[in-house]
């Protein structure tokens, strides 16, 4: 039995859930946002809540995926009523970033500036060059971008350089000792 898959998912006022046959659809002050859902899943809604409930017949995983879909459910609740907010720090002698209309333009070190589309759904701002601040509604999507905007300079462990998400500790190493 799933532990997750039991807990009710509470609903604020402000959000409004569309359950269709195949697919849910959320709404909210921040966005809309859909999730297609298989066969053997229901949502079941009483004064605020929402349970996930499992159908006959189900597959052997069908606990498991209880749970997933619940907490995808969840996500989609709280991105529209609230949004998701990533950090990036920049750490390095020269990285800085600046934002121009849809781009981030980022200087890393390299011999030209790296220059990256903000996807529609983001809202990004960069605040004393060194630190971007995304904003979304949609937890994938904001998670999959910053991992792109982090791959350019990923944190080495010698001087800790690179672009890091706020609060990640870098364990360094020592490096060479001399004779």
């Amino acid at each position: 039995m799933s532990r997750i898959g039991r807990l009710a998912i509470v609903v604020p006022d402000t959000v409004n859930i569309i359950d269709n046959v195949s697919s849910v659809t959320v709404t909210g002050k921040f966005g809309t946002l859909d999730l297609d859902i298989p066969p053997f899943i229901e949502f079941v809604k009483k004064e605020g809540r929402i349970n996930i409930n499992l159908k006959e017949p189900c597959p052997k995983n069908a606990n498991a995926l209880r749970g997933l879909y619940r907490t995808l459910l969840f996500n989609l609740v709280i991105g529209v009523s609230e949004q998701f907010e990533t950090t990036l720090l920049l750490k390095g002698v020269g990285y800085r970033a600046i934002i121009q209309e849809n781009e981030i333009i980022l200087s890393l070190g390299f011999s030209h500036p790296v220059k990256l589309e903000i996807p529609k759904t983001i809202k990004a701002e960069v605040i004393q060059n060194t630190t971007i601040i995304l904003k979304s509604c949609d937890k994938e999507l904001l998670g999959l971008f910053a991992a792109k905007v982090r791959s350019w300079r990923e944190p080495e462990p010698y001087k800790g350089k690179g672009i890091l998400y706020k609060n990640e500790i870098i364990q360094r190493k020592a490096g060479k000792s001399g004779k």
